[in-house]
């Protein structure tokens, strides 16, 4: 054993054995509970526990009888891509009463059930943390009425509970995103963009309501991802005389060209007197003071509706495996915790801390403390409010600072959905900022060729929700160009670089920094912000476009796996991009329910294929119709695709029969999930402003110039577990494989064995980073974005 493994905690010192777990589902429905229930229940089963599903949330616990149902592994199958909950949910009067809940703990000591997932909102887990505290006095209660035997009381004694949060609103304060908010976004901006078609074709305007009655997340995020005209919220209500201010900005965007105008309401919005602003009365007040042909839309249900989107699945599937794995470590001291996400990690926050917290979000806006309601929403809150605004309202030219300095914008590589909304937000800020804005065509390549120009406020209007690279993009390196590129710089003052792009983009600036020696005008702030599906940038755990070349890999997969439906048992073998990267087939996987990801990073032999087809084989005997095998293009030169299918083909013979399916380019084209816009919006932004600071700090007065040749002055922003990061791009060099253009360590390989898990196979699973109780208030690190995407 190593010695960083022998640092590392695995799971299979922790044993389910002798314990039954339930799970249920409660309150309103939200996409991606499914898969949260399907994870509890393998997990579970895995760990050598008995798991039962409780129908029908409180209401099933209370009742009793058939809503209480043994689980098993293949009573979960093809339930990952459904949305809503397959167990029912309902809201149940009777488990308020302290009759119900005696009722409940009979019927959970009937099964000898002591452990308790609870998928819900914040007033599902409050109903959960009262029966936990009430439960020995329920017990007792129990005994002296003869319903139990004296000795269950010791027997059962602690009722252990964790909570997973499953609500659209993204309104329960200790997580950064609940479950099914991410799908609910996607469902919103589905309809946006449909809208926005039409609008333009008639010069309308239109008011779109979503969901949110107490929160306004859903409203204020899809609003940044379709770049809305104006926004309306509960938690900041616009300032009085607001109704004046947004019919200016309506007629100014009209009068700059734009042919349509949206306008989002939160169903909750108030004005600063806590007075209901609807949808019917913005449409009156724009047509009473400007005449525009104004439209209603509200999109209701239709938000809680559809498949789960590939963020919400892998939530979920990830949620689902800690709170079992929170469950396992619980004593009878242990509070009740919720099961959360910070950044990109799991983590597990009190439960009743979380719900102190949400409450207080309501009481300050019941008493008008709006800017205290947004802080206590949390930092992503805050900084979706912040860039929102930025992005949304201009500044009128005498009010913009004058900084004389000259920023170019390029994206050098492969195109990536959610570029054009980076480029859209780094020539906003800037010009926010004071700074002339210069887009540069065609990456590098257009750079040298001197295809540069200056581009305006208004010239990236609608961007957004673009797929591809408007600007243009080639994976041309500036190495075999310096002296044009310079020449280019020196041309038009160019006095920093902002590069969005993907492997090439790093190795440009690494290109760049090393002729600084040569050339002055490389001595200039330069960033780069990484934008590739393959998401194989090092420095940074995320890229933009890799969230949505997931949702097409597992919209496919889904369908793909449809079309088998009554039909013969099959086994369908997909290539996915990415080089030789394999966080594509490895969260693709995941989010799709495969039986198996190939991947370069985890070398495999033909004793492994043979091991898989015999464990496919097994499964496909006993239980599941159709079978899922991804392969990351670049995994292995022998193993290809076509071998792959064919070994399968023959091995499977008699059990199942084969198709293959190469998903290529339609992985990175489409319009940009809701995550991927508001990543590139937000990664932008910060980058700009960080070229802001460098570009004052590097300012030399007594030459009249810009100057940084510094390490720290050629950065790389990255996400990393929790954080924003800016790192130099020289000292990432030691931690990148530039052979096979992948980072030496990634983080999502620790995501393997918990795909592994949930197929059905035995595996060691790393909970090094589990078993943290951290606390609402000091969860978040002071100077970063815990959820930078979202």
């Amino acid at each position: 054993m190593s010695q960083s493994d022998s640092k590392k905690r695995f799971f299979e010192n922790l044993s389910g054995a002798g314990k039954a777990i339930a799970v249920l589902t409660s309150g309103g429905d939200a996409q991606g509970m499914n898969a949260a229930v399907r994870a509890v229940v393998r997990m579970g089963l895995y760990v050598g526990a008995k798991v039962y599903f409780i129908h029908e949330g409180y209401q099933g616990m209370v009742d009793g009888e058939d809503n209480i149902i043994e689980a098993t592994w293949e009573s979960v199958s093809s339930m990952l891509q459904v949305g809503g909950t397959v167990i029912g949910s309902a809201r149940c009067k009777d488990f308020r009463s302290h009759e119900g809940r005696l009722k409940a703990a009979h019927n959970l000591v009937q099964h000898g059930i002591t452990n308790l997932c609870v998928i819900g909102g914040d007033g599902s887990l409050t109903g959960a943390n009262l029966f936990r505290e009430e439960w020995s006095g329920l017990l007792a209660e129990l005994v002296e009425q003869g319903l139990i035997e004296a000795d269950a009381v010791q027997k059962y004694s602690a009722l252990h509970i964790v909570g997973m949060v499953g609500s659209i609103d993204n309104d329960f304060c200790g997580t950064d995103m609940t479950i099914g908010t991410d799908s609910a976004l996607h469902r919103i901006i589905e309809v946006v963009d449909a809208i926005m078609t039409t609008a333009q074709s008639h010069q309308r305007t239109f008011v779109l309501e979503v969901m949110g009655r107490h929160c306004g997340y859903l409203a204020l995020v899809s609003a940044l991802a379709c770049g809305a005209d104006w926004v309306l919220i509960p938690e900041m209500p616009p300032e009085d005389g607001w109704e004046e201010k947004m019919c200016e900005k309506l007629s100014a965007n009209r009068a700059g060209m734009k042919r349509l105008n949206i306008i989002i309401v939160a169903e909750g919005a108030i004005d600063r007197n806590n007075k209901p602003i609807t949808t019917d009365y913005v449409k009156n007040l724009v047509v009473k003071n400007l005449g525009f042909d104004t439209r209603v839309t509200i999109l209701g249900h239709v938000q809680r509706g559809g498949t789960p989107s590939a963020f919400d699945r892998i939530l979920a599937s990830r949620m689902g495996v800690e709170a079992i794995l929170a469950l396992l470590e619980t004593t009878a001291n242990t509070p009740a915790c919720v099961v959360s996400l910070c950044g990109n990690q799991s983590v597990r926050v009190p439960l009743m801390e979380c719900v102190q917290t949400t409450q207080e979000v309501q009481k300050a806006m019941d008493q008008k403390r709006f800017e205290e309601a947004v802080k206590l929403r949390g930092r992503s809150f805050e900084n979706n409010l912040r860039t929102y605004k930025l992005l949304a309202h201009r500044k009128p030219e005498s009010e913009l600072p004058v900084s004389n300095f000259n920023v170019a914008v390029l994206n050098v590589g492969a195109p990536a959905a959610g570029m054009n909304a980076a480029v859209r937000s780094a020539v906003r800020v800037g010009i926010s900022e004071g700074h002339k804005m210069f887009a540069v065509n065609d990456g590098f390549e257009g750079f040298y060729k001197g295809q540069i120009k200056e581009i305006k406020w208004g010239d990236v209007g609608g961007w957004t929700g673009q797929g591809g690279s408007l600007l243009g993009t080639k994976r041309t390196l500036p190495a075999k160009h310096v002296d044009k590129i310079a020449e280019q710089m020196r041309k038009h003052n160019i006095n920093a670089l902002l590069v969005i792009g993907g492997f090439e983009a790093f190795l440009s600036l690494l290109e760049l920094s090393a002729a600084r020696g040569n050339y002055d005008e490389f001595c200039v702030p330069m960033v780069m912000v990484p934008a590739t599906v393959s998401n194989n940038v090092p420095g940074s755990d995320l890229s933009i476009g890799a969230d949505t070349a997931l949702n097409a890999i597992t919209t496919t997969c889904d369908r793909i796996k449809q079309s088998a439906s009554g039909t013969k048992r099959r086994v369908f073998i997909i290539e996915t991009m990415g080089g030789y990267c394999g966080y594509l087939a490895t969260v693709g996987g995941l989010a799709a329910g495969a039986d198996a990801a190939y991947i370069y990073e985890e070398p495999f032999d033909i004793r492994d294929l043979q091991a898989n087809v015999e464990h496919l084989t097994e499964k496909m005997k006993t239980s599941i119709q159709r079978g899922l095998v991804l392969r990351n293009e670049n995994s292995n030169v022998n193993y290809t695709t076509d071998f792959i299918y064919q070994l399968y083909t023959e091995e499977g013979r008699g059990v199942f029969d084969c198709r293959k399916n190469v998903l290529g380019h339609m992985q990175q084209g489409g319009a940009p999930s809701p995550f991927d816009r508001n990543f590139g919006t937000k990664i932008s932004a910060k980058a700009m402003q960080w070229l802001s600071q460098k570009l004052v700090e590097t300012y030399r007065k007594d030459e009249g110039r810009v100057f940084a040749n510094t390490e720290d002055s050629c950065c790389l922003l990255g996400m990393h577990a929790r954080a924003l990061v800016f790192q130099p791009v020289v000292q990432l060099k030691d931690e990148t494989d530039f052979v096979h253009r992948i980072p030496k360590e990634q983080w999502w390989l620790k995501l393997r064995p918990l795909m592994k898990i949930l197929a059905k196979y035995k595996t060691s699973y790393d909970v090094s980073d589990s078993g943290q109780v951290e606390h609402v208030i000091h969860s978040r690190p002071k100077e970063s974005d815990a959820s930078v995407a979202m």
